[in-house]
């Protein structure tokens, strides 16, 4: 199964405290390299949650933003009371010794550090519910990479069925390539007919024919093509077997273009290469 490395998701999960939210990018990469942004009350599941992408996921650089959001109410907030009234004894004493104090505000002893306090929320809590909503994040991701890597197969698809065609065309005509090279050696060799006999002919035309034989080149372009097919089905990463596999309908293609003696071959050839890098450049997003 083809999976595209490059995609982006994004879940918001509410909870009776504030929610959590969670974005998640993937781009192209040789491996598979995390990086996570996450608030420091988060920090101690930033491991388990590297282990979570690295079962479901097997390349692909994947930034992870983790965000918490609590509810502004007045519930959220509690004060320090005996810290205030430490404080504000502090400020009397001091005060005492000033002949015209300015009088102690409430809002100002709320501004002192410590007085003020968000409500916390159990850790376990926050930690299972950042975790929930991370996975969710993933397994939207998947999704994700799976649609974009159905639409790459699709093309690939295409060159493939654009290379069987020139197989097609190259097999067509080798005959009459054959039959034309023999025509210009026979043309070649007409004013020298005392000293080439139809014996010696034969014998040249059995060496341009081994010279010039693609048979095993074509072949092995229709296995290359049969087993690519057979690995976008499959279930584990393979990205990088399909890019050996574009090597290898390279070195065909390749290899075809210097046997050949027509221009129905090196335009074959030419076709195969633009073909091949197609793929290959498609190839370099999939997983």
């Amino acid at each position: 199964m083809a999976r595209s490395m490059t995609a982006f998701a994004r879940c918001s999960t509410e909870f009776s405290w504030g929610s959590v939210t969670c974005e998640l990018r993937s781009v192209n990469h040789r491996f598979l390299e995390t990086g996570f942004r996450l608030p420091d009350s988060l920090r101690p599941i930033e491991m388990p949650l590297r282990e979570i992408a690295r079962k479901k996921l097997s390349r692909g650089k994947v930034d992870c933003s983790l965000q918490l959001a609590f509810n502004n109410t007045d519930a959220s907030l509690e004060a320090d009371l005996e810290l205030a009234k430490r404080m504000i004894a502090m400020a009397e004493t001091i005060g005492a010794e000033m002949q015209s104090p300015a009088p102690i505000s409430p809002l100002e002893i709320m501004r002192w550090p410590g007085i003020l306090q968000e409500q916390t929320v159990d850790a376990e809590a926050l930690h299972q519910a950042a975790t929930e909503t991370y996975i969710a994040t993933v397994e939207q991701l998947l999704e994700g990479r799976k649609r974009e890597g159905d639409k790459l197969a699709e093309m690939i698809e295409l060159r493939l069925v654009g290379i069987e065609e020139q197989v097609v065309i190259v097999r067509d005509n080798l005959p009459a390539i054959l039959s034309d090279q023999r025509k210009r050696l026979e043309q070649k060799l007409s004013d020298l007919k005392e000293q080439f006999d139809g014996d010696r002919l034969e014998q040249e035309m059995v060496i341009i024919a081994n010279r010039t034989d693609v048979d095993e080149e074509l072949d092995r372009l229709e296995a290359h093509i049969s087993e690519i097919r057979r690995v976008l089905t499959g279930k584990d990463s393979i990205g990088r077997r399909l890019d050996f596999l574009m090597q290898e309908l390279n070195r065909e293609a390749n290899t075809l273009g210097s046997k050949s003696i027509a221009g129905v071959t090196t335009q074959a050839s030419v076709e195969l290469k633009v073909l091949i890098e197609q793929m290959r450049e498609q190839i370099q997003n999939i997983e």
